[in-house]
């Protein structure tokens, strides 16, 4: 019997190393399609998070200023731009089930002056409108330096088409959802976002506003031009970009979307707008649904970082790609690695 003991042990030994473990294979997809990107020259950092049936795998590489070799890590703090917007349409979710909002409520029963421009011959815009990108805003505010500004330039507005009826992608609808939600729950948009999503999942990393460490930890990006790009600075509310964060921070926001016991997530990830054949917007997720893939995600691009944010739901699966590179192809570009990523975890 003493002989059994060390064969079972090589035994074993020659299984695992046949077989890697779950978090070898994640690690293998992660490195090999990060290492990939950077080949293109105009990247110069990335880090990848995934969580696959409640493991987290995170993996940074490159360097975050060019030629210091410095690689970003789980303290990073990266913004997450228009990502911010799944913070806000949360928060809506939760607002609806509050009954502070309703989705069909004329947004101007909010306002505190009567905007007879936000209507299309009669037809107003709803809150759900505002939530979905088919109220008829602008992309932009027209004024933006300040919230004062932002409510004068809502009366220069022409709504050219029905609410409702056509996408037309707006920074302009967030900020008033935000202000909206502010309105209704008698708090700041950051303390709500604080209180109904930071503080229950941990997320201590998570925030708009920065101290003087943070700010050390704060990602410079770049363009392709490798010229150092500023960080947003927010005016408004924050309704469309405003949050930082870290990807262990990422991780938790990844669980709380996989929860399917959340009934806000649950109202969050509602189709509320069809836009194509297998295409829906959702609470400010766009979500996507063809060949048995469900998945729901949105990209974050600011001056000098850019990031996909993905759940698929049915695989348990979370994704989530970070870059301190922003220019004109990034979104695209990293898309594709966002695809090839989960194509290859679910291979393994």
């Amino acid at each position: 019997m003493k002989y059994v003991t060390p064969i079972l042990f090589f035994a074993l030994l020659g299984c695992k190393s046949v077989h890697p473990t779950h978090t070898q294979n994640v690690e293998h997809a992660i490195t090999k399609n990060a290492l990939q990107l950077l080949e293109d020259k105009r990247f110069h950092s990335v880090s990848i998070v995934v969580l696959k049936d409640g493991k987290s795998t995170i993996k940074h590489f490159g360097e975050l200023t060019i030629g210091k070799g410095n690689k970003p890590n789980d303290s990073t703090l990266y913004e997450l731009a228009s990502v911010t917007k799944t913070f806000t349409g949360y928060i809506a979710a939760k607002a609806v089930l509050d009954q502070k909002i309703n989705l069909d409520d004329d947004i101007r029963i909010y306002l505190n002056e009567p905007y007879p421009n936000l209507a299309f011959k009669g037809e107003p815009i709803r809150i759900k409108h505002l939530i979905t990108h088919t109220s008829g805003f602008p992309n932009f505010p027209i004024k933006s330096e300040n919230k004062k500004a932002f409510f004068e330039g809502l009366k220069l507005i022409t709504i050219e088409t029905k609410p409702g009826e056509k996408y037309s992608y707006s920074n302009t609808a967030p900020e008033l959802t935000a202000y909206i939600l502010e309105k209704v729950y008698q708090k700041s948009f950051e303390e709500l976002v604080i209180e109904f999503i930071l503080k229950p999942n941990t997320m201590n990393q998570t925030k708009f506003t920065l101290n003087e460490n943070d700010r050390k930890r704060l990602v410079k990006g770049y363009n392709d031009k490798n010229e150092i790009m500023p960080n947003f600075n927010r005016t408004l509310w924050g309704g469309i970009s405003g949050l930082h964060s870290t990807t262990t921070d990422l991780v938790k926001y990844m669980k709380l979307q996989l929860d399917p016991s959340n009934l806000i997530v649950n109202e969050s990830h509602k189709k509320l707008y069809k836009e194509g054949s297998d295409f829906w917007e959702g609470y400010h997720w766009y979500i996507i649904e063809k060949d048995h893939q469900l998945m729901y995600r949105h990209h974050g691009g600011i001056y000098g970082m850019q990031n996909w944010f993905v759940i698929y739901p049915k695989e348990n699966i979370g994704i989530s790609i970070l870059t301190n590179t922003s220019f004109n192809e990034t979104a695209e570009i990293l898309e594709k690695v966002v695809d090839q990523l989960y194509e290859d975890i679910k291979a393994n």
